[in-house]
């Protein structure tokens, strides 16, 4: 009896990763396996990078908020640790926006704390 292949389904399925790495330099965008391989480890990128960006952000919301505060005269850390024990809870992002956006109510909230 003669081997079956699902040729129909191993086809699109190439094709569709194909497809995927449309762009890509070189053999990456028309060598299967090279195009493969590149699909997949670019996967592993996007999610070790979805990990990063929110890192990153965080780093960045700090670095407005400090500078925000020394011109209040106050470091990072003291007006956080003034912020937490006056029991105002808003997280770094919101404070971020408010240095940058709106910076009367980042000095309303420092005076507070003060």
């Amino acid at each position: 009896m003669p081997r079956s292949v699902n040729h129909v389904a191993s086809k699109a399925k190439r094709t569709r990763i194909l497809k995927l790495t449309k762009g890509y330099y070189g053999a990456r965008k028309n060598v299967w396996t090279v195009a493969k391989n590149t699909w997949e480890k670019g996967l592993t990128y996007a999610y070790r990078d979805r990990k990063n960006k929110k890192r990153t952000f965080r780093a960045l919301w700090i670095q407005r908020i400090n500078a925000a505060a020394r011109m209040e005269g106050l470091s990072y850390s003291v007006l956080m640790g003034l912020l937490h024990k006056a029991g105002i809870e808003i997280n770094r992002k919101v404070l971020a926006d408010l240095a940058v956006n709106n910076p009367e109510a980042f000095k309303a909230i420092v005076d507070k704390v003060k």
